[in-house]
Order: C-alpha cells, then structure tokens, then sequence
C-alpha cells in the first residue's frame, strides 16, 4: 500500500513538469501509442515516462501544445522569453523611484537624475551633501559640497594634501627651525609665549627663548616684570616723582650746566649761584663787568656803561646818548637841537632844547639880553658893577659897564 502510495506521488509530480510516468506495469517499453501528440517517451527506471517536446507544454500523455517562445531571439523589441512565453523583464524587476530598460531581454535598474540609492531596492531624492557621506577626502580634512562638487581642505591647524590627508605642521621642536619652537603643533616664535607681563624675549638657537626684564623693571621676566613705580607715592623722598614708571627727582636734568635746582613740591626751579650768571636752563658761567648791562637795565635809548656806586661796588651806569634828552633809567627821546644853528636867534640849544639862553648866566640887578644865542648881561642905568657877578647901585657916577 505504502508503495503505491508512493508512484502515485511521484505521477502527480512529473505531471506537473510535463513529465508523466505511464501507470500501466503491463508495459516496459515506448510505444507509438504511450504518449499523446507532441510529446516523448523515454525508459526511467524500467518505465516509459512521457514529456513534451522543448518549446512545448501540456498534458504529454494526450496534447502538447507549442509555447509561444524557445528563446529571446523569437520575441519583438525588448521582451524576453520567460516560460516560453515574450515578456517584459521590467516588470516588477526594479525598486521603488526606479527606472528598467530591457538591454537584450536583460532589465537595467538604475536611478533617475536627482535621485540616489540602490535600484534594485529603492531610489530616493538625492542630497547634494551625501557627496561627503562617506568622505572622499583624506584624514584631519573638512568636506564641503560647492556647486555640487565635494571640495577638500585642510581642518585649521593643519596642512598637506586634502585628499591624502592633512597633517600637523610640526609634532616636536626639531621639525622646525633653530629660532622656531613647536607651539600647539605650529611652528612659531618662542617669544610669543614663554616670556612674562613686560618683559623682554631672545630667541636662541635651542628653540627656547631667553626672557630678561627691561631697563628700570624688575621681577621674574618669565612671569612678570614689574616698574619701579606707579604713582609719586610709590617713590622715596630723594626722588619724589614717578617718571614712567621710574622713581627720579625733578631736578634730574631739568636746569642747565652750572645751575641750582631747587623743589617747589615737584616743581623745578633753576637759577645761577651767586656771582655767577647765564640761562639757568642752559648754561651758568662767572659773572663779568659786560653782565652788567646784559640785558641792558637802563630805559629805551639809553647807553649802559658798567661803572660803580659810591660804595665802590660794581653798578651799570645809564646815560642818554648825544641828542637825546630824559630819564636815562626810564627812557631817553630824541632833543629838539643837537647845536645852537638849529634854534632862533634868541635862542640856545641847551640840553638839546632850544631854550633862553639868559636863565641864571647874569649876576645880581643885572640884565640880560639874548643875542645870536648868547647871553649879554648889563648893569641897569644907575648900577655899577660885574654884570656876571653883581651890579651896585651907581652913587656918583651915571655910567655903566656891560658884560658879555
């Protein structure tokens, strides 16, 4: 029972393939009538099994039916052959948002413009920036999508080739120059960093830099320098003021060669010592007579002679020069006349002033009259005498005498 259970299972399946094991067992061979039209009859395992011809299907143990199709080549355009039958490869071969095209009944998936991903699955929008997504560019280097073009660079600090990969400039002081340290992977300037607040940097051929505090700082040149001072109450009374940081009197180099300098709070007041003269802030020298009158004391027009007091005590002495007239100590103008020609006839250039030239020349009781410039002096009628001197009342004589 179990056995022929089997055979008909195996009937039922070579049926399905177009392949039919004949049942009858009274038969060991093919015959011309064991299969039915258009099929073959071929001795499997001591029985006639029957199937339809290549490019045929059906029922082999009554009609086999030829199929539309053998190969590609019997089918139009771009449709393939598939079960015998033309078909369109495409159909349902490609993924969503895809496109096929039948090349030789074989279906091409590819995405359309404007979309990525893989055909045969899925296409979705693309993106410009998935042109980074992986990277095209080497290590320690950024990607960025330009006109739809993944463009390289360097990440900051560091350089080379973006595309093969970028690098620090320096790991360690010997990749850079003598006078070059490796600061933060760069090669810089030493002085940049290792010196203090203030303070002054060398740079020396071991890649390190040789800090010192300027002129008037102190302190630790690597950590900072500090000034003398930052204000006058920083500073001792010796020297009270605070010059840029620097504790210095007031007087240093404010008055010239030879000068006092004395403090009026922190104001400087020079002069030259005793019997000593100049420009206190220039140059002082020991006096001499011609200081006297340098610059001249006397008044405007006024001549300065050095001379002595009654004390004998070196003095200047001021004169108004010839045709002047005035106060020599205040001011001197220039005369009327320097000659008696230059005045009436009546008149005398005194003091440089055409004056009467009778004040006070004639004696006692005399007369005077001006002539030609001169003074004439006479004795009135009735008095005797030196008209110069002194005229007397005459007692018995009626004559008189003149004087000139």
């Amino acid at each position: 029972m179990r056995n022929l259970l089997n055979f008909f299972s195996v009937l039922l399946v070579l049926h399905c393939y177009s392949v039919v094991l004949v049942s009858s067992y009274s038969s060991t061979t093919c015959t011309s009538g064991t299969c039915g039209q258009n099929a073959q009859c071929q001795v499997v395992g001591g029985r006639p099994v029957c199937s339809c011809l290549r490019g045929h299907s059906g029922d082999p143990l009554s009609l086999c039916r030829r199929e539309e199709c053998l190969d590609d080549g019997e089918c139009r355009g771009q449709l393939a052959c598939r079960g015998g039958k033309c078909i369109d490869p495409c159909v349902g071969t490609c993924g969503v948002n895809a496109n096929c095209e039948a090349r030789r009944g074989v279906p091409v998936c590819t995405c359309p413009a404007g979309y990525t991903g893989d055909p045969i699955t899925s296409c979705r929008r693309f993106n410009p920036e998935e042109l980074c997504h992986p990277s095209p560019c080497g290590p320690n280097t950024h990607c960025e999508v330009k006109n739809e073009v993944p463009t390289c660079s360097c990440l900051p600090g560091f350089h080379g080739s973006p595309l093969a990969g970028c690098r620090h400039e320096c790991e360690s002081d010997v990749e850079c120059g003598p006078t070059l340290a490796c600061i933060e992977f760069k090669c810089q300037n030493p002085c940049l960093s290792q010196c203090g607040k203030n303070a002054e940097c060398e740079t020396i051929s071991n890649h390190r830099a040789v800090c010192k505090c300027p002129k008037n700082y102190f302190g630790n040149p690597y950590s900072s320098c500090q000034p003398e001072c930052y204000g006058d109450v920083d500073c001792p009374s010796s020297k009270p003021a605070c010059y840029y940081g620097i504790c210095k009197s007031p007087c240093e180099g404010a008055c010239g060669v030879g000068a006092n300098c004395e403090l009026r709070g922190l104001t400087p007041v020079c002069s030259c010592p005793k019997d000593m003269t100049g420009d206190p802030f220039i140059r002082c020298r020991p006096f001499e007579p011609r200081d006297l009158c340098e610059p001249n004391p006397c008044g405007s027009n006024a001549h300065c002679e050095p001379g002595f007091d009654r004390s004998n005590n070196e003095r200047p002495v001021c004169t108004c020069p010839r045709g002047f007239t005035g106060d020599p100590l205040r001011a001197c103008f220039q005369g009327e006349c320097t000659e008696d020609s230059q005045c009436p006839d009546s008149q005398a250039c005194i003091d440089y002033k055409c004056q009467n030239p009778c004040i006070n020349q004639c004696g006692v009781n005399a007369n005077c009259n001006a002539r030609r410039h001169l003074a004439v002096c006479t004795c009135p009628t009735g008095y005797h005498g030196d008209a110069l001197i002194h005229c007397y009342p005459r007692t018995s004589e009626a004559a008189g005498r003149s004087y000139f």
